[in-house]
């Protein structure tokens, strides 16, 4: 063994075990938020997380990010949408509670409209076709809206926990640069020049509009109509008073993931790409100041069998060749008062033909627990790695299934097979 797999081995075998029921029974954690790739089983993962919690006392809304609309599947509910439900057929014999929810991004902006803008305000935003396009595929909106619908969550405080499922990737930590994002936009040259008539009312600015943004104004006027710029500068107008109140809200909720009360947690899998991604999570997490709890490494497999790979290879060749089925045969030619003990009650000795095939059987399981042996070492190896370019992060494993989760059975057993 090199000295680099030497300390990847050290560093797996001396990890920070991650306390997940002191995590989610903790008071002191109000929002729970599960960042990792795509395809590593975050979103299930998320929604375990949130039934724990509520199963142990706990009022819990779990808010998904993600477009696919696997978490309601997982909670046994027909859809989500921008709206909390509750979830039935969880134990509440500790007095908790679950609900779930999926960002509608469009109708996160129009509540945000209704509840900021007076009437008319708000009917002239809403019938505006630039805001429309904005609020329905504008870049960053969506990643904005997650921040204010987790704001809008926590204000609310009618639960004591929130749990949010990112989408997958990289962009699930886009939302943190919501708020830098806003104030870019916001502070932007073009938002001060759309503004600008409408505050002064002079001409001198609308030129300094079409003479210095004409070029910009072309090319969304192919997307947006020829109309752009009237629907721009009512849009902005009518947005005016609003701005200071958007970028302060996103601030707000950046801040209060930064504090004790918020725990980011790392869903990776045993695989390269997966903890190339965990590596880069973990990272920008250190550099935002925000909190992480830990790494949570799901799909991981391990033997069941303390027998080596090697053993059990043989073991199967030596049941493949003939050698174990010609014994059983000899055994049965020798043991014919077998079959009058069985009268008796004892159980009738297997043909030659039978004992032929148990032994295909258990070369063929033998084989796989070879094959799980070897798999389980690549894991380890790999996760060692992971371990020592982080030092003292917490990890827990989540073995894998042989299914996909799609019930409030399988969530609980995701958990309870850790523990």
């Amino acid at each position: 063994m090199n000295r680099g797999s030497a300390d990847a081995a050290g560093a797996e075998d001396t990890v920070k075990h991650l306390d997940l029921d002191g995590l989610l029974d903790s008071p002191e954690t109000r929002i729970v938020v599960c960042c990792g790739s795509g395809g590593v089983g975050k979103t299930t993962t998320a929604a375990a997380f949130a039934l724990r919690a509520a199963e142990r006392g706990r009022d819990v809304v779990v808010l998904t990010i993600d477009p696919a609309r696997r978490l309601a599947q997982s909670l046994g509910l027909t859809e989500l949408d921008n709206t909390p439900r509750e979830v039935a057929g969880i134990d509440r014999s500790k007095g908790g509670r679950l609900h779930a929810m999926m960002l509608d991004m469009k109708r996160t902006f129009d509540e945000i409209v209704l509840d900021h803008a007076d009437p008319q305000r708000a009917e002239q935003i809403l019938a505006n076709p630039f805001y429309q396009s904005l609020s329905a595929s504008f870049a960053g909106t969506q990643e904005y809206m997650a921040m204010e619908k987790l704001g809008q969550l926590r204000s609310r405080g009618e639960w004591d926990l929130i749990v949010v499922d990112t989408p997958p990737s990289r962009s699930a930590l886009d939302f943190l640069d919501a708020p830098e994002r806003l104030g870019s936009f916001l502070d932007g040259r073009l938002i001060r020049i759309l503004s600008a008539p409408a505050k002064v009312g002079g001409m001198g600015a609308f030129k300094l509009l079409t003479g210095g943004v004409g070029l910009v104004t072309g090319a969304l006027g192919k997307i947006l109509g020829s109309n752009l710029l009237g629907e721009v500068q009512s849009f902005v107008a009518a947005l005016d008073t609003m701005f200071g109140g958007f970028r302060e809200r996103a601030e707000r909720t950046y801040r209060l993931l930064q504090t004790e009360g918020t725990a980011f947690v790392v869903v990776a899998a045993p695989e390269p790409d997966a903890l190339r991604e965990a590596s880069y999570f973990t990272r920008r997490l250190a550099t935002d100041e925000m909190p992480l709890a830990g790494l949570v490494l799901n799909r991981v497999h391990r033997p069941q069998a303390d027998i080596t790979a090697e053993r059990a290879l043989a073991a199967a060749e030596e049941l493949t060749n003939g050698k174990a089925a010609k014994r059983a045969a000899r055994k049965n030619g020798n043991g014919a008062g077998n079959g009058r003990a069985a009268g008796n009650g004892a159980e009738p000795p297997l043909s030659a033909q039978e004992e032929a095939q148990a032994a295909q059987l258990a070369a063929a399981l033998l084989r796989l627990h070879a094959e799980r042996v070897v798999q389980s070492r690549r894991e380890r190896r790999l996760t060692g790695r992971f371990l020592a370019s982080h030092p003292g992060i917490a990890m827990l494993e989540l073995p894998a299934q042989a299914e996909d989760i799609h019930d409030l059975d399988g969530l609980r057993e995701i958990i309870a097979r850790s523990a």
